[in-house]
Parts: C-alpha cells; sequence; structure tokens
C-alpha cells in the first residue's frame, strides 16, 4: 500500500454543481459510472476473507499434507483426521457467515443519513446513497462523508483531529477544502463532493491504519503465540518421530507413525473455537440492539479496569427541556424572552437552543445579521442583530468569568443542583468575531433540566461491584457534574474544573486517578485524560455520545457511542449502543467475560493434548520405541476428551472476571498436565511391551489409558460441575465401555484389549495417574476459579 500524504490534496471542482444539486438522471449517470459513496464495510470481513481465512491456514496445511500421506500410502481409516478438519473450517465459514449477515444488515440499518441537496430540494439519503459532485448540507455534528469544496458556509468550523491529529478548530470558508471523517463543530454549510468511496481519504486513511492497528485481543494475540510455539515443535519433533521409526519399519509404515505424533501435536480446533466464541458473542449482543464493530472489542470491555462516562446522553437521557428563565437586574422580561426566540431561529439549532425555541417562538423584528456558532472549545455562541445589538449566550464560567457578582453566584447555586445553566449577556454594539466586548452586561440566566437515565445508577453500581473504576468527564459546569454523578450514586468528592488542570501527562494522571468527577473538559482534554490513565496502566473504556467526545473515544481502548449520537462519534466507537440503553453494558461485559473464559478453558484442553503428544513423540525417539499410535487412535482420543466437549464449553455461560495474564496461566496449566499425562501413558504402554504383548494390543492399553487420564483433565476443567458439564462428562465416559463393547468399533479402529489383567493393569495405571493430576490440582493455588 502506497503511503498517505499527511495533508492530502482534494480533488478540484471538474464544474461546479448548480445551487440546486444534481438532477436524478445525474446521480444516475454517476453511480452507473461507479462514481458512489460505497466502500467495504469495516464490522465484517468478506466473503472471499472468510473463506480464505478458515481453509487456508498453517495447520489445514500442515493437517492436509498428512492426510495425503495417508490416503496415499496407509489405511484410509487412519485419515478420520481429515473428517475434523473439514468439520471444523465449515462450521467456523458457516458461523463467521451468519455473523456477517447479522451484523452487516444492522449497520446498513443504522447507517448514517446525510441531507443532500438534488433538484432544489433538501433531501435526506443514505451515506452509500451518496455521488461524485452531490452538494452535502453540513452541521454542527455531521461528520463529513465525503472529500470535497465547501460552496456555501455559515460560520463553518470543522475539527480534522481524526484524520490529522491536531485539535483545533478550523473556520471553513467558501472555495475551502473539506476532508472525509472530519467533524463539524460549529455552524453550518454546504460543499460539493469530489472523492467519494474508497476514493475519499478517510477510507484511504482508515484501510492503512487497520493494517496495523485493530482493537487489541489479548487472548488472539495470546493463542497466535502459543500456535507458534507449536509450528517450531511440529518441525523438531515430526522429522525425529520419522527417523525413529524407520528404524523399525518401512517407510510407509514410518510415515504414517511420523503422522499420528504430528496430528497428535496440532490443537486444530483451537482457532476455530476462539471465532467462534467472538462470533456468537457478536450475534448475541447484535440481538441486544449491541453493534459491535470489531470482534475483539467484546473481550477488551471485560478487560476495562476504568470506565470514562460522559455526562450528558450516558447518564441522562440527553434530551433537554427549558425549565425557566432567570431575569438579572432590570432587564424586561419580555424583551429577554424575545431574544431568547430570536437566538434559537437557527437553522443549524443544536439541543440547546432547540430546548429554548419550544419555548420561545421567534419574535418580528429581529432581524439576523451576524453570528458565531457553538463550539465544545469556547463553550458559548453570539448573535447579532440589526436593531437589538449583540447577545452572547453559553456557560457562565466563560461568559462571567472574573466575575464576583450575584449573577455568577446565582449561576453557580443552580448548577449546584444538577441543572444546566447557562448565561445570556447582552451588548449595545455588533458581533466582534470570537470575544466578548468588554462591556457585554448579564441580563439573564437560562435554566435547562435533564432527565437522569433510569438504569444509570443500577449500570454505574455494577461496575463498582466489579472493581471497576469510574469517572465522569464533562463539558458543563462542574457543580452541576457533580450533583447528577450524585443522584446515580457515585461517590463524588470535590468536583474538578478542567481549566485548572496540568498538561504535563504524570501531573494529569495523578489528578485523575484521585478525583471522579470533572467539568467544563475540553475535547482535548478528553482525550489527554484518556491517555493519562492508560500511561498508568489501566484499560479504558469512554462513552459518549456528542461529536466532543470523539476524540476521546478513539484515544480508549475501547469507545463505545450512544445510537442517538453524532455521526463522527458512532464512527470512531467499536461497539455502538444502538437504542441508547445504558443498561446494556453490563451484559456486554458478560459477554466479553464468557469469551475470555471459556476460551482460556478450551486452550487448557487443546495444549494439554499438544504438550503430552510432543513428550510421548520425543520419548519413543530416545527410548527407540514405536510411536504408541495409529492416527485413528488419536482421533478417539481426540473426539472424546477434547474435541467435542470444548465445543460446549467454549460456548457456556461463564462470569469469571478476567485476569491478566492469559497465555502464562494455559502454560501453567497445560504443560504440569502433559507431563503428568504422558508418565502415565508411557508406563502403561511401557509395561504391555514387557509383557510383550503384540503392537495392536500395546497401542490399544495406551490408548485405553489416554482416554480415560483425558478425560480425567476435561473434568478438572470443567470444574466447578454444574449440571451441563456433570451431563458432558458422564456421556463421554460412558461412551468408552460402550464403544469397546461393540465389535465393529473395534474392528474399524483396530483395537484388541487382550486379556483382563492387562486391560485392569492399564485401568490402575490410569487411576493413579488421575490421583496424581487431583492433587497436583488440589496443591496448585489458583487466582481464580473456573467457574
Amino acid at each position: 500500500m502506497e503511503p498517505l500524504e499527511a495533508v492530502p490534496q482534494v480533488p478540484s471542482l471538474d464544474e461546479r454543481t448548480p445551487p440546486a444539486g444534481l438532477l436524478p438522471a445525474e446521480v444516475a449517470d454517476r453511480r452507473a459510472r461507479g462514481l458512489a459513496n460505497i466502500a467495504r464495510d469495516r464490522t465484517s470481513r468478506s466473503v472471499v476473507d472468510i473463506l480464505r481465512g478458515n481453509i487456508i491456514t498453517r495447520f489445514n496445511a500442515i493437517l492436509g499434507a498428512m492426510l495425503a500421506i495417508v490416503l496415499v500410502l496407509g489405511d484410509p481409516r487412519d485419515g478420520l483426521f481429515g473428517l475434523v478438519l473439514i468439520a471444523n473450517s465449515a462450521i467456523g465459514i458457516v458461523q463467521e457467515l451468519r455473523a456477517k449477515r447479522t451484523l452487516d444488515s444492522l449497520s446498513v440499518l443504522h447507517a448514517p443519513r446525510l441531507r443532500v441537496v438534488r433538484g432544489g430540494e433538501v433531501e435526506e439519503v443514505p451515506a452509500v446513497d451518496l455521488v461524485r459532485d452531490d452538494v452535502i448540507e453540513l452541521r454542527a455534528g455531521d461528520q463529513v462523508p465525503a472529500d470535497g469544496v465547501v460552496v456555501a458556509s455559515d460560520a463553518l468550523e470543522v475539527d480534522e483531529s481524526l484524520l490529522t491529529g491536531e485539535s483545533d478548530a478550523i473556520a471553513k470558508h467558501e472555495g475551502d477544502h473539506v476532508l472525509s471523517g472530519s467533524a463539524v463543530i460549529a455552524g453550518t454549510g454546504r460543499f460539493q463532493a469530489t472523492a467519494v468511496g474508497e476514493a475519499a481519504y478517510a477510507h484511504r486513511l482508515a484501510a492503512a491504519v487497520r493494517a496495523f492497528s485493530l482493537v487489541h485481543s489479548e487472548v488472539a494475540a495470546g493463542i497466535d503465540r502459543i500456535l507458534k510455539w507449536v509450528t517450531l515443535g511440529l518441525l523438531v519433533v515430526g522429522p525425529l518421530l520419522f527417523w525413529n521409526q524407520l528404524r523399525h519399519d518401512g517407510v510407509a509404515d514410518a510415515l504414517i507413525g511420523a503422522v499420528a505424533g504430528v496430528v497428535g501435536m496440532v490443537p486444530e480446533g483451537l482457532v476455530l473455537l476462539t471465532s467462534l466464541a467472538f462470533g456468537v458473542a457478536a450475534v448475541t449482543l447484535a440481538r441486544r440492539q449491541v453493534l459491535v464493530q470489531e470482534l475483539p472489542a467484546v473481550e477488551v470491555l471485560a478487560r476495562v479496569d476504568v470506565v470514562c462516562l460522559d455526562k450528558t446522553g450516558t447518564l441522562t437521557e440527553g434530551s433537554i427541556a427549558l425549565d425557566r428563565v432567570v431575569v438579572l437586574g432590570d432587564a424586561d422580561p419580555a424583551w429577554v424572552h424575545d431574544a431568547l426566540g430570536a437566538i434559537a431561529a437557527d437553522e443549524a439549532a443544536n439541543a440547546t437552543l432547540l430546548a429554548v425555541r419550544a419555548a420561545h417562538p421567534a419574535p418580528p423584528g429581529w432581524d439576523r445579521v451576524a453570528g458565531v456558532a457553538f463550539s465544545s472549545a469556547r463553550k458559548w455562541s453570539a448573535t447579532g442583530f440589526a436593531a437589538q445589538g449583540a447577545f452572547w449566550l453559553g456557560a457562565p464560567e466563560m461568559l462571567l468569568a472574573g466575575s464576583a457578582g450575584e449573577a455568577r453566584r446565582l449561576a453557580d447555586e443552580i448548577a449546584g443542583t444538577g441543572a444546566r445553566v447557562l448565561a445570556l449577556l447582552h451588548d449595545a454594539g455588533p458581533v466582534d468575531g470570537e470575544t466578548v466586548a468588554p462591556s457585554a452586561r448579564p441580563v439573564a440566566l437560562v435554566v435547562l433540566a435533564e432527565q437522569v437515565r433510569p438504569d444509570a445508577a443500577d449500570t454505574l453500581a455494577y461496575f463498582r461491584a466489579q472493581g471497576v473504576t469510574l469517572k465522569v468527564i464533562s463539558g458543563d459546569n462542574p457543580l452541576t457534574v457533580g450533583a447528577v454523578a450524585r443522584r446515580v450514586g457515585l461517590e463524588v468528592g470535590v468536583p474538578v474544573d478542567a481549566r485548572t488542570l496540568p498538561t504535563d501527562r504524570e501531573a494529569l494522571a495523578a489528578v485523575v486517578d484521585e478525583h471522579t468527577v470533572f467539568g467544563r473538559v475540553t475535547p482535548e482534554q478528553k482525550r489527554a485524560m484518556v491517555g493519562a490513565l492508560q500511561s498508568r496502566g489501566h484499560v479504558v473504556a469512554m462513552t459518549g455520545d456528542g461529536v466532543n467526545d470523539a476524540l476521546a473515544l478513539k484515544a480508549a481502548d475501547i469507545g463505545v457511542a450512544m445510537g442517538s449520537g453524532a455521526p463522527a462519534t458512532r464512527a470512531v466507537a467499536k461497539l455502538v449502543l444502538l437504542d441508547g440503553r445504558f443498561d446494556r453494558m453490563p451484559g456486554v461485559v458478560a459477554e466479553g467475560r464468557r469469551v475470555i473464559a471459556n476460551v482460556e478453558r478450551v486452550a487448557n484442553l487443546f495444549l494439554t493434548k499438544s504438550t503430552y503428544a510432543a513428550l510421548i513423540a520425543i520419548a519413543v525417539v530416545l527410548g527407540s520405541w514405536r510411536y504408541p499410535f495409529l492416527p485413528r487412535h488419536l482421533t478417539i482420543v481426540s473426539s472424546l476428551t477434547i474435541g467435542i466437549p470444548a465445543f460446549f464449553l467454549a460456548l457456556e455461560p461463564n462470569a469469571q472476571r478476567y485476569l491478566p495474564g492469559f497465555v502464562g496461566r494455559v502454560l501453567r496449566f497445560a504443560v504440569p498436565a502433559g507431563v503428568i499425562v504422558t508418565l502415565g501413558v508411557l508406563v502403561a504402554y511401557g509395561l504391555a511391551r514387557q509383557d510383550g504383548a503384540p503392537l495392536v494390543e500395546s497401542r490399544t492399553l495406551a490408548t485405553l489409558a489416554l482416554v480415560v487420564i483425558g478425560l480425567w483433565v476435561l473434568g478438572l476443567l470443567a470444574r466447578p460441575l454444574t449440571p451441563l458439564r456433570t451431563v458432558l462428562v458422564v456421556a463421554l465416559a460412558a461412551a468408552v465401555p460402550v464403544g469397546a463393547a461393540l465389535p465393529f468399533v473395534r474392528q474399524f479402529f483396530d483395537l484388541s484389549f487382550g486379556g483382563v489383567l492387562g486391560v485392569t493393569r492399564t485401568l490402575l495405571v490410569a487411576a493413579c495417574t488421575c490421583g496424581v493430576l487431583e492433587a497436583w490440582w488440589r496443591l496448585r493455588r489458583r487466582p481464580a476459579s473456573l467457574g
């Protein structure tokens, strides 16, 4: 992939689209020429990638080569592992295609819609219906859907930090370029699209980033490390085993013996069951209205130890209503209400102005002549009128800064009750850029009411009970944020005004670690606070719904957006709560924990098998013995003690808390358990050889010992034995004597148990080995149970 330029050149306008926009025939022509805004969906892999990923794998190649050797030189019955190979790939493909269909349909259903000008009318269309040269209307909170050139601007400001890392608001005037992926933070405007779909900068950048910057999955990374070690072991043990078998048999039989050893070492179902667990979790969450945009995100949320919450839209409903207007000084109440109505009569009104407009309609005779749009950085907006002068509406801390008068005292008092408060200032002069006139005087306080989410208190209590630290980070008044946090049961302490926060990362991390509630936080500060927590080893989740949250969501280990949030915020989130219900979060955590705990349990099974298979192979090489199993014998062992039970264990409920160190825990179980299993099998096989038993009988008794000991290992990992797990283990154990009693089973698998003495001795050896495993299990100091 060619490197992307840091500041790309947006294609110039080949031809200016008329202000009325494209005609239907022109839209159809561009769509026919492939100039539509179509790009690959990032919620899932393509069908080709799914097929390739499940068929062309390292272990499929190894097992496929082993299968070919068996079918050419040996008995086809020894190729049963090939059926497991096919089944693994088929199950993986079917499950991932089902997950793809569910996630893709959900993604399309909740895809952002755009306002485009076509045929003189503004209409809403899905983002994929956009074509090159469309004229798109932009408002605060929108994400720019394509590269283009501004054709109209009314105080339009965009934030390109998601693309460039620079968070300054950039004013856009007619003729300026805009980049897809940037966010509108103030004003309104229109632009003509010059690059759409895969040609747009944001899509090209995303493709480059995804190559090396996906959500980090400890489970996936750990399994990849384990598989690399197993592969290296295969390259060493396989040739040694073949060489050893040549000392006893011809080339064909030596190859079959080597195949048995190699097949035993391959954890063929581990990758499948890991993918299956992630896929099932994503589909389960989709049914609960949670869109997973990257599958490992489910696991990451289970590892989170700090959750940063935005107040508006997360702790509160997000809808705002005008509670009251407190007129200050000698201002005329009727004139103040008219002023508010005129200010709110803005076609790009945000949620605050819409709440004001609902209570105060626009009066006649107020002609708007100038304005400065609201932004999260300055936290105020300005409107100038021809005859009535200039007004500023925004945060009291910004507009009344340095004022210790009655207005500021009253604003703080009201904010302390949990209400949002805005100050309204007036000056007879005009609006002068982005500065507040020194002579402007406060004429009113606007009090807004927000409804606390009914599910917020219980959800936060759940996180606290799970040992997760909560931080409330908001752009509102610290007193307001603190009051809302208390209403949902948080220990607030002293709310921190973010304007007093240090810029040094270490100092910032100390403050953020110590305090819980932060107000008047800018978007850049939110990102810095997330980074400061991460610098102290925390795994951080950030929730939010506004465009001012997008930077922090992008920087967090896991970003969670509300479905009703700004398009720019939903675009960078790894999880989207489509119905906006905050109480979905415990369910997401539970799914992540189920994935991690069950994959760890399954990995213990598979790696124990790889360990004892490798050690047995090394032991027979050192002892110059024939390999104690045929490939079909290991198919019995793998099916009864690993493959079948692993499928059930990987998908059952599991609420075990996450603990770091996945690979270390797996190895601390698999290696000692594998050593003990190896010793038990070698003793059983060695005693049979010592008695002069035929090779077929010795191999049968070794298989019997391995099945019995393997079932005990399964029983250890299935603890505590729930009814489902008990039925599973008992059923698998019962299959052993039932199968051994059936003549066609014995004939097919080439089993010959010999006399009662040999079987009894083998079962005693297996029982002693199980006793050693049990003693070792009880002596182990486990950090948590596998419940």
